[in-house]
């Protein structure tokens, strides 16, 4: 069942798409990702969600794996097949795709990459979402970077950052980034961590400061991932 708001006088259905980043590895992308996912589905909302590209894959362990989480938030099998069909680009050593594919003699066609990505977003579901790899500024082979893919796509970027001690200086670097060239950020996502030094509240309202008028949102560790609503 559709949401019948989400639909123009044509009866299309508008959809929210999203290319999914961050400052780093380890921040929380496919969190997110899954978060959000869980959201979609919850409303009864169509979803298409994938992982192009991922590094450190272990084909005896798909399950812990980024693209596993994703498909199990998607409700489809966790199978090698379905990894193979949403991650086409797997690397078993985890490092940035150019290193990763070197090690094994092999380079990432971004062309192709880009143009994968481009038929993901051209489809009718209601929330697309493309997951990235590593920073806004990862490597993908020896001339290009995340950021051009980005920028390739066209798709409205969620950044995501973590709360912990440097989190402000590493997010306004991305953001300013992302804004050099002219890159669409729907919204910045701070992902709740373990330890951090400064209260999640006051690491929330600085980066809001500083990123305004973008939208920040706190996503909270153990919760089901309602605050990222408004993407939806």
């Amino acid at each position: 069942m559709l949401w019948r708001s989400c639909l123009h006088p044509g009866g299309r259905v508008l959809a929210k798409k999203y290319f999914v980043t961050s400052t780093g590895t380890d921040i929380g992308k496919t969190y997110v990702t899954t978060a959000l996912i869980r959201q979609a589905r919850a409303r009864q909302k169509s979803v298409a969600a994938c992982k192009p590209i991922i590094s450190g894959f272990d084909t005896q362990d798909i399950a812990s794996s980024d693209t596993g989480a994703i498909l199990v938030a998607l409700g489809g099998p966790v199978t090698l097949e379905a990894v193979k069909k949403n991650s086409p680009w797997r690397f078993s050593a985890p490092l940035a795709p150019n290193m990763a594919a070197r090690a094994e003699g092999r380079a990432l066609d971004c062309a192709a990459l880009f143009a994968h990505g481009r038929e993901v977003l051209a489809g009718d579901e209601e929330l697309i979402l493309i997951e990235g790899v590593g920073g806004v500024m990862v490597p993908l082979d020896e001339k290009q970077t995340v950021l051009d893919w980005i920028c390739a796509l066209k798709a409205p970027v969620l950044l995501v950052v973590g709360d912990y001690l440097g989190t402000i200086s590493h997010t306004l670097t991305a953001v300013e980034v992302l804004r050099s060239r002219r890159v669409e950020l729907a919204a910045v996502v701070v992902n709740e961590g373990v330890g951090a030094s400064v209260p999640f509240d006051q690491t929330l309202a600085e980066i809001a400061a500083w990123v305004a008028p973008v939208a920040v949102l706190g996503l909270r560790r153990g919760g089901d991932g309602a605050e990222l609503a408004p993407l939806l």
